[in-house]
């Protein structure tokens, strides 16, 4: 049950992930492509399991 839960959890991560990289791509506000980014980093370390 607990790999259920890590496969699930990491398959959330790279879809939310997936989606902040698409709205960055549209984005041509700079400020906004900085929040894209700020958020995006933590998101990254996560699917790299260096959280």
């Amino acid at each position: 049950m607990n790999a259920v839960v890590t496969v699930f959890y990491y398959l959330l991560t790279a879809y939310v992930a997936v989606l902040l990289v698409a709205n960055f791509l549209k984005n041509k506000k700079w400020q906004d492509e900085v929040l894209y980014i700020i958020v995006l980093i933590p998101l990254i370390l996560r699917l790299l399991r260096l959280k």
